[in-house]
């Protein structure tokens, strides 16, 4: 009889008031590459923390080759040959390449003397498996993300691993690094190798996976074969609805200008000058390859950095940002692209957060924070913006990415501004967050509101904008309308193109 390679049979397990998982099961073929999706707490973490050894289960069992596996540590884990690839690498860059692969099992003589030509010699044999062509004495420092990611893998095949998680591996990479990552897992798989591959990104998933195993609230939600898979069904089995709307936008005629910035230049790109106005109830995307200065221009209209020169009118009052207050007090507030690391305080409850930017106005003549005006902005944020939470004092680290990015909107929409700066409002949280978001986006405009939101998914562009701004090296260097939003004209302006030619 073949039995699968790794077998997860009706695993449950609990956290303190949660089931992160109920009865889950799923199997790996040797040489599979095995897609796991769901959206954010549905349970993919913790069973990928419980298969490399970092959570036991309270229930179920795990088989390898047939036979009961107890992996009761990261040990025992790669003992079978399972290897979890974090989002964060695990990797020291003050290192070099050969001493993060054999980072804590270093090879050593006789006289317990670390065997640096052995290093050199078995990081040479792994390297050439990922397509990595760096010589292993080279600092790590001096590589990319994505090369650092090959290293990654590299270390776990000098573990002889035959079974490699991979999560989110693509967060942080660019597109040419993603093709690279690509055609790596593709030989991986040709030389016996599974793969396990959680991405938010479905059509990541459609080109790579052999398989899809979903995930619903900790619960087995579906399983599609090489065949079924389309993004319609895989969103459809993550959250229990038909969601092809999106993307749905009510028609409403946008009002007076709110915003009109002229000539402003930023401090990164100081040859560059940016003119574009925003009216009230719109929704201007702005689009642009990496590092073509969509950030820094949002840096500069919030009062984080200093304008080398130009002018920015907010209901055509001439406004001067030297400070993020500054902005706030004209009406403008932003939602950066680093939630945890910007947006929130991460290790304070949510009802600290939400009260955090109008601190002023919950302070009594005493000067102590008025907790009666706090648990209500905080109630009133949890019910308008739908915030999956226990209570008001939950820990924001504990929430899904989709519920944090609320909080970090909810926060702002308190203070009731007039325009709104949203930096990749979306990045990395799940489908049905991200349907919730883009109709918030929506409610907000036929409210009044003027919103400017940069994002990379030239999907998100076209659905969600009236019109939007391209980039390229720091100069907007186009505007399209709604009705001719498209892949092609958008990157042609991308990459520097004059818009006669997108037309």
């Amino acid at each position: 009889m073949n039995y699968p390679l790794l077998e997860v049979r009706i695993v449950t397990k609990y956290f303190p008031g949660v089931v992160a998982l109920k009865q889950v099961s799923l199997t790996l073929e040797e040489g599979e590459i095995l897609a796991l999706i769901g959206e954010n707490g549905a349970g993919k973490s913790t069973l990928m923390k419980i298969l490399a050894g970092i959570q036991q289960p309270d229930l179920g069992k795990i088989f390898w080759n047939g036979k009961e596996a107890n992996i009761d540590s990261v040990e025992a884990a790669m003992d079978f040959g399972i290897a979890l690839i974090h989002q964060e690498l695990n990797l020291a860059d003050n290192l070099d390449i050969g001493s993060n692969i054999f980072l804590g099992r270093e090879p050593r003589n006789k006289l317990g003397i670390i065997n640096r030509r052995k290093i050199h010699e078995e990081s040479l044999k792994v390297l050439e498996r990922v397509g990595l062509d760096f010589d292993p004495r080279t600092n790590l420092s001096r590589l990319s993300i994505g090369q650092q990611q090959l290293v990654e893998i590299a270390k776990a095949l000098s573990m002889n691993a035959k079974v490699l998680i991979m999560d989110e591996p693509t967060s942080s990479l660019s597109s040419k690094e993603t093709a690279r990552l690509f055609e790596v897992v593709k030989d991986l798989k040709e030389q016996g190798v599974s793969v396990i591959y959680i991405s938010h990104r479905l059509g990541e998933v459609k080109e790579l996976a052999d398989r899809v195993v979903v995930f619903r609230d900790g619960q087995n939600s579906g399983e599609l074969s090489k065949e079924e898979i389309t993004h319609e069904r895989m969103v459809q089995l993550m959250v229990g609805r038909d969601v092809s709307k999106l993307y749905e936008r009510t028609p409403h005629q946008p009002g007076d200008e709110v915003l009109k910035v002229t000539d402003l230049v930023s401090p990164v790109f100081p040859s560059e000058k940016n003119s574009f106005t925003i009216r009230a109830g719109e929704i201007v995307g702005m689009a642009g390859l990496v590092g073509a200065g969509r950030t820094e221009l949002l840096r500069v209209l919030f009062g984080i950095d200093d304008a080398i020169r130009g002018t920015i009118e907010i209901e055509g009052k001439l406004c001067e940002f030297h400070h993020p207050k500054d902005a706030i007090d004209a009406g403008m507030v932003l939602v950066p692209e680093d939630r945890k690391g910007q947006g929130l305080v991460i290790d304070w409850p949510l009802d600290m957060n939400g009260s955090l930017p109008g601190l002023d106005q919950h302070l009594t003549q005493k000067a102590l924070i008025d907790k009666k005006n706090e648990v209500q902005t905080a109630e009133t944020m949890i019910d308008n913006l739908n915030i999956k939470t226990p209570n008001r004092k939950q820990i924001l680290q504990f929430l899904s990415g989709g519920n944090q990015q609320k909080v970090v909107l909810g926060k702002w929409l308190a203070l009731g501004p007039k325009i709104l700066l949203l930096d990749e409002p979306t990045r990395g949280i799940d489908i049905g967050a991200k349907e919730e978001i883009y109709h918030l986006m929506d409610k907000l405009a036929a409210d009044g509101l003027a919103v400017l939101f940069v994002s990379s998914e030239l999907e998100e562009i076209m659905g969600v904008s009236d019109r939007a701004l391209v980039m390229h090296e720091g100069k907007i260097t186009g505007e399209l309308p709604r009705s001719e939003l498209s892949e092609e004209s958008i990157m042609q302006l991308a990459t520097g193109q004059e818009l006669a030619a997108a037309h």
